[in-house]
């Protein structure tokens, strides 16, 4: 490719990215999603092209479509539950996430829960929600009416909204609970973790199917505080566990030696932590690793409420 071609590709690559991650929830599969979109476009007459962001943007966001259908029969048969793969947020992976809105669109919890989405739902969700493009630009990506957009885009909500309560905790307050969790959990002191937890909190862990992993989501206070602390007992040379910001939040994360073992995402609400998300799959903190080599730390968290989706 000529040089003006390239340069301008990689001007756009951090965005392409950020995009293609929360459209497939995967920064493996976002890697490579880009590259893809990268050989179109050297591939392509960029004469007749007006808009390099229009058109780099709808050749992603379609072709994260298509992958979505294969990976959604993919997930079908993974073994355990299935969560997204984490990303370190403290130098700007994904994007400016500067509010407490854009933190929030790269959770942990929201993308788990854009997995109920059709594609084109998701493309419609992610690209009104996250990138602020109108209903008129969406329905020239996407090849639907305007009107279209705009109803999936309500439809797209509804199905995000359910079962996730809002509670807006401030953020420091968020951070101080999970700091004392973090203390809890490398004392194993599982009577601290208890007291901690929410009555009804669950635990979900995605091992699949490669390391030692609860397969189903572990519920209520007692029985997560136990296996918490059993899983957090590993015996591994140099083991550490650090909290770090993944995903917009902090988290906290297991290393052995500097590699991360297990990262586990975190939901505050009314006081306690209400879900947790543990991530081990090797596979799924490959792009964590690469990425988060001298570690992420954790930035000022805005302390304002959240909006509801």
């Amino acid at each position: 490719m000529e040089s003006d071609g390239l340069r301008e590709f990689v001007e756009h690559r951090p965005r392409l990215f950020a995009l293609a991650y929360r459209m497939l929830g995967s920064a493996s599969e976002a890697e490579d999603a880009v590259q893809e979109t990268y050989l179109r476009w050297d591939a392509t007459d960029r004469a007749l092209i007006r808009s390099a962001e229009a058109w780099l943007t709808t050749a992603l966001v379609n072709l994260c479509r298509s992958w979505l259908v294969s990976a959604r029969a993919r997930r079908e048969s993974y073994v355990g539950p299935w969560l997204p793969e984490p990303v370190s947020t403290a130098r700007g992976e994904l994007g400016p996430l500067e509010t407490i809105e854009e933190r929030e669109l790269v959770s942990l919890a929201l993308l788990t829960a854009l997995e109920r989405l059709t594609p084109a739902e998701r493309a419609v969700f992610v690209l009104r929600e996250a990138f602020g493009y109108a209903h008129r630009e969406i329905a020239d990506m996407l090849d639907v009416t305007e009107a279209n957009s705009q109803q999936i885009f309500r439809r797209a909500g509804q199905h995000v909204r359910e079962d996730r309560a809002r509670f807006g905790i401030p953020a420091e307050h968020a951070r101080e609970l999970i700091e004392r969790f973090l203390k809890a959990a490398r004392n194993g002191d599982i009577e601290s973790l208890e007291q901690l937890l929410a009555a009804d909190v669950s635990a979900t862990a995605d091992g699949g199917g490669v390391v030692r992993a609860a397969r189903r989501q572990v519920h209520g206070a007692k029985h997560v505080a136990r296996y918490l602390a059993g899983l957090l007992r590993l015996e591994v040379p140099g083991l550490e566990l650090l909290l770090e910001e993944v995903n917009g939040a902090p988290a906290v994360v297991a290393r052995g030696n500097g590699a991360p073992l297990l990262v586990v995402g975190i939901d505050v609400a009314d006081g306690g932590i209400a879900a947790l998300r543990l991530i081990a799959n090797p596979a799924k903190l490959a792009y964590f690793a690469r990425s988060n080599g001298s570690y992420g730390a954790i930035g000022a968290l805005p302390d304002r409420r959240r909006r509801s989706l």
